[in-house]
């Protein structure tokens, strides 16, 4: 009879389970629905858009991790600042659209993927990149 391993696949191990990816989609969902109406009561976030791209969770789902950027990427620090003041009132609010057995505590985080984004198309604008690309396109000719 063949034994069953009951550890972890290997696909689970290297990544996010099924789980805590659609629970963050869902915590997602309800973080930028709050923000969008205008739920928490702060002048700072008042006076944003707020977006947020992503929330990553613990295998727990205890924590989530809640990426976000302030439309056009000013005020980072300044919005962090508020949304971790707010962040009881936000995480109430959170357990009440999400229906899970714990609410998870909520950490935020700037997301740079934007700004990685921007640096890597700087990266393929520049002389050099350029040169070689349309070497290849030539040598390909």
């Amino acid at each position: 009879m063949p034994r069953h391993s009951r550890g972890k696949s290997s696909s689970s191990a290297s990544g996010a389970s099924q789980r805590q990816l659609r629970v963050g989609e869902l915590i997602r969902h309800a973080m930028a629905d709050i923000l969008a109406q205008g739920g928490v009561h702060d002048d700072t976030l008042a006076g944003h858009i707020i977006t947020v791209p992503e929330v990553r969770m613990s295998p727990d789902l205890k924590l989530a991790t809640v990426y976000v950027m302030p439309l056009g990427g000013h005020d980072t620090e300044a919005v962090l600042a508020a949304l971790a003041h707010n962040k009881k009132f936000l995480r109430g609010e959170v357990a009440h659209r999400v229906n899970l057995k714990f609410a998870p505590e909520l950490r935020f985080r700037v997301d740079e993927r934007f700004d990685e984004a921007e640096r890597i198309e700087k990266l393929l604008r520049t002389p050099a990149v350029q040169r070689d690309l349309n070497s290849d396109s030539d040598d390909n000719a």
